[in-house]
């Protein structure tokens, strides 16, 4: 069966969001015909407006309609703690999640040369220029757990020698509410590894 040509490349296109298939794709164009026309007009133009709208924090590489962006402009953002991510879309979970008070600064990447990704020396520089121009105290390197994770942390680390900053890493391993009996060996020995003293030895 041949559908129409508009209705194909609207079909097209939803297939390349990521996580969407063919099928999918398929039923999202079938919703947006089924909606009264103002609905594809106001899709339409949000689309617009956000390509022309939306633009990157000079200071911090967060996604804003103003520069510098809100979080940057805060005053009551505790500017001595700097939590440095790989994506904007890591910033905005820990930022929902409401457990960090400080300020962010997204690499816009990840070092990893299996896929052929690195950080580029600009990046290093305005991640340097970010903590002078704050009087960050400590960077909190908050890399996924994996090899790319470690690869960029410790790149982060070496760029950031010598500088008067303390930097720490995100613990992972088991999570909350979780089970060690179903733990597999690598979650196991991470949590070991980033345990967390609750006594010390007087």
């Amino acid at each position: 069966m041949s559908l129409p040509d508009s209705f194909e490349r609207l079909t097209f296109l939803f297939r390349k969001l990521p996580g969407i298939g063919a099928k999918t794709a398929r039923r999202m164009a079938f919703f947006v015909l089924q909606q009264p026309p103002s609905f594809a007009g106001e899709l339409a133009d949000c689309l617009a407006r956000l390509k022309d709208s939306i633009t990157t924090c000079s200071k911090c590489g967060n996604i804003t309609e103003n520069d510098p962006c809100s979080i940057c402009k805060d005053l009551l953002r505790e500017r001595k703690t700097m939590c440095v991510v790989e994506t904007v879309e890591d910033l905005i979970s820990i930022e929902q999640a409401g457990v960090f008070s400080g300020v962010y600064h997204v690499l816009g990447g990840r070092v990893s040369p299996l896929d052929g990704e690195d950080l580029d020396e600009e990046v290093f520089r305005k991640l340097i220029r970010h903590i002078d121009e704050d009087g960050t105290e400590e960077v909190i390197v908050a890399t996924n757990p994996r090899i790319e994770g470690d690869l960029t942390y410790h790149t982060i680390a070496e760029q950031l020698e010598g500088r008067n900053v303390s930097i720490s890493r995100i613990a992972y391993g088991l999570p909350v509410g979780g089970s060690i009996e179903f733990a597999d060996r690598t979650t196991l020995l991470a949590s070991l590894e980033s345990r967390v003293i609750m006594k010390r030895k007087e």
